[in-house]
């Protein structure tokens, strides 16, 4: 496929549309090349793909251009800006660090990109013919079947947006693809072992593994026997262990694993079925069949039969702890808090007891030390614990200093208790003047009676207002205000 190198002219965008880019247009040599781009245009030397409206396919590498006209000269800049990266402060802020996933190994890689090519090919061919006409079809699909444009159609499709890794392999293997589409699809016609494994040697037969594909264990007929699987089968990495099936064992899983027996074998197959629970090697699956037992049983008669580790001193526990039989195995539970030292559980089993403790038959109990004068402070008094005892505060004490004080009750605050000399002042004036009004209102009637009393209360509000503002007065002539 020829690289046709544009690197002047004009490019002309039109058709743009805002998911799917623009449209753009440019002269090549003698290609009249349209192609829509879905990414911004990057200035790093990328070639884009561009189909002529002849057909023929062209490579353009795109190249900085200046438009004339204000528009024009716009649009040129607006489509820079976007192809650089964006500015620190626009970026989005880093997701949480987390372990990347594990990269496919890069033969896995190449068989994914030679499956979607080969699915190409059947999408290519059923999009383009298939309408009834045969003669017609026959007539151009030979010239379709092996053509350029028919490649490149292909190509486009072969790899996902978001795979990097197949865009990456195609990108090192396009010309390899283009030489095998033109020139070696006749004598090699498994793209596969043609590009994989014979050209860019990523890829080993089936049954094979490592970079010289060395045979896996069994045989590459039936790699481990087929009763595992072979690290690295396939592809130029791995050791060609095996990794066996639950019940089967050895160097290429031909043998039966511990707690199996083999119930089938001929020359080609090996049928392995478990053992009765305990036995290790058996050769059968009754209970009288075993041959091997499993560690913590022991073989008496063809038969496992538990071993009691604690009656024989195979137990290792803790000088405060007791031991548990179990099946193949044992345990070691905590002595009782009255226990020092035990040979079971509860305080009944206890080799000695534990202070704050005594023996009562067969039982450590508790001792109740607040029987006895125990906490001399003043005020206190003895509250029992399990194996001990504290001295708390009587009722009506409370601890302070490391003594116990009479605790105070505090008197019920008054309702006036929390406002300022000032708010009182306020509060006062208001009440004395609801009380005048009242008494003007009542005076305003003719009652002398109470006529009386607001005269008297007017010249009592009187009097006091200018003793208070005699006294402000006074005070401030004496600061010098």
């Amino acid at each position: 496929m020829a690289r046709h190198h544009w690197l002047g002219g004009t490019l002309r965008p039109r058709d743009c549309s805002a998911g799917g880019g623009c449209a753009f247009y440019a002269d090549c040599g003698s290609y009249a090349v349209r192609r829509r781009l879905t990414a911004p245009v990057g200035w790093g030397g990328r070639f884009f793909l561009l189909r002529g409206l002849r057909g023929s396919p062209a490579w353009v590498k795109m190249a900085p251009w200046l438009p004339k006209g204000l528009v024009p000269a716009v649009l040129w800049g607006l489509s820079l800006f976007l192809s650089l990266p964006d500015p620190i402060w626009l970026q989005p802020s880093p997701p949480p660090q987390s372990s990347p996933p594990p990269q496919p190994h890069p033969c896995h890689t190449c068989r994914g990109l030679v499956d979607s090519f080969n699915k190409g090919l059947e999408r290519t061919i059923r999009d383009n013919f298939g309408g009834g006409n045969t003669a017609w079809e026959e007539e151009k699909l030979s010239k379709y079947k092996d053509s350029e444009t028919r490649l490149v159609e292909v190509l486009e499709g072969v790899c996902s947006k978001s795979d990097f890794e197949c865009h990456r392999l195609l990108e090192l293997s396009e010309e390899l693809v283009e030489s095998w589409w033109f020139h070696k699809q006749q004598e090699a016609p498994d793209l596969f072992q043609w590009l994989c494994s014979d050209s860019l040697k990523l890829c080993c037969p089936a049954g094979t593994f490592g970079p010289s594909c060395l045979p896996c264990p069994g045989g590459t007929e039936r790699p481990c026997g087929g009763y595992g699987q072979c690290e690295g089968e396939g592809t130029r990495g791995g050791s060609g262990q095996c990794d066996c099936q639950a019940g089967y064992g050895g160097e290429a899983c031909g043998q039966c694993g511990l707690g199996y027996f083999e119930a089938e074998r001929n020359a080609s197959h090996l049928v392995c079925s478990a053992c009765f629970g305990p036995c290790a090697r058996c050769s059968g699956p009754e209970e009288s069949n075993c041959l091997q037992c499993k560690k913590g049983w022991a073989l008496h008669h063809l038969k496992c039969v538990d071993i009691d580790e604690c009656g024989t001193e195979g137990a290792n526990c803790g000088a405060d702890q007791f031991c548990v039989n179990t099946e193949g195995s044992y345990e070691c539970r905590d002595c009782a808090k009255a226990c020092l030292g035990c040979m079971g559980a509860g305080p009944g089993r206890c080799k000695k007891c534990s202070p704050g403790y005594q023996q009562v038959g067969s039982k450590c109990l508790d001792v109740d030390e607040c029987e006895t004068e125990v906490c001399p402070g003043e005020n206190e008094q003895c509250e029992n614990t399990e194996g001990g005892y504290r001295c708390i505060c009587a009722e009506g004490y409370k601890q302070m200093e490391g003594i116990c004080v009479k605790e105070q009750i505090p008197e019920s605050a008054g309702f006036f208790s929390e406002m300022t000399e000032d708010e009182l002042v306020v509060l006062q004036q208001m009440f004395f003047g609801v009380i005048i009004c009242a008494l003007a209102t009542l005076a305003a009637k003719g009652d002398l009676v109470f006529t009386a009393i607001f005269i008297g209360a007017v010249a009592a509000m009187t009097g006091y207002w200018l003793s208070e503002r005699s006294d402000r007065v006074l005070e401030g002539f004496i600061k010098g205000r």
